[in-house]
């Protein structure tokens, strides 16, 4: 078996955020603490998997979020034609992880059982859970379902040889973690599991949350997936743009995760 490539490709960013919207309780010493928005893309010898499908512009433009560039666009600089991409897996159901409904035409989607309980059932009568979610997006992956183009999990799955999603929770009902076999070892795409570095290192969750305990319990779950602490990937820190070497030269919009951290980044 062949190891993947892995990329973090930026689209979007906050950078109005601050630190007290980033952790569970605030943070004493508020500060600026920019948010990114990434997609991720699997890149094997027979396979190309895509880990969500991010947002467009009329999505984020209500919400504050800046479009950088499209996600076609960044995938494209990979070589990567989305109407040819044949798996995305959804890591959960929020608004900024799966949207660009019409994107990946011929794709299977992946997601956890959970999820779909989740954004379907009783917990979307109450708006403080609710609005993390985009109804069209929810309708779009019902649609899916009537088409054929889902395929649900329930736990831990090897979905491809070297590629396996591991329930959470924590964030979400139904989030879920990807883990890929690379060059330097098993690289865990954490998603929501962990949005920055901190949340992880310091033991204090994001404060939009469904299962205080489980999203606790996650970051234990990370550290026993991944073969170091290089190896988990944040879902949504601008460090990872500056721990990792760029997949181009002149852009620092992608960066290669299986590839070796940059000196001194760990």
């Amino acid at each position: 078996m062949s190891d993947y490539e892995v990329y973090a490709v930026r689209y979007a960013t906050n950078e109005a955020r601050r630190a007290s919207e980033n952790f569970l309780g605030g943070d004493p010493h508020d500060r600026p603490m920019p948010i990114d928005y990434f997609v991720w893309a699997i890149v094997g010898e027979e396979r190309t998997v895509i880990v969500d499908s991010g947002f467009d512009e009329k999505s984020g433009a209500p919400r504050g979020r800046k479009l950088l560039r499209p996600v076609a666009e960044g995938l494209g600089e990979l070589g990567i034609d989305c109407a040819t991409v044949e798996d995305v897996v959804v890591t959960h159901m929020h608004w900024d992880h799966a949207g660009n409904h019409g994107l990946f035409p011929a794709a299977r989607y992946h997601i956890q059982d959970k999820e779909m309980h989740f954004c379907t059932g009783r917990c979307m009568c109450h708006h403080e859970l609710r609005r993390t979610f985009n109804e069209a997006d929810v309708l779009a992956m019902v649609s899916r379902v009537y088409a054929g183009r889902a395929a649900f999990h329930d736990g831990s799955v090897e979905i491809f040889p070297g590629i396996s999603l591991h329930w959470v929770g924590g964030h979400s009902m139904g989030l879920q973690v990807v883990r890929v076999r690379t060059r330097r070892g098993f690289v865990v795409l954490a998603s929501d599991a962990t949005h920055y570095y901190a949340n992880m290192r310091e033991g204090r969750p994001f404060p939009i949350i469904y299962n205080v305990g489980e999203m606790l319990e996650a970051f234990a779950t990370l550290r026993a997936l991944a073969d170091g602490p290089s190896h988990i990937i944040p879902g949504h820190d601008p460090e990872v743009l500056r721990r990792f070497p760029r997949a181009h030269p002149d852009r620092g919009d992608t960066v290669r995760l299986d590839a070796d951290p940059l000196p001194g980044s760990f």
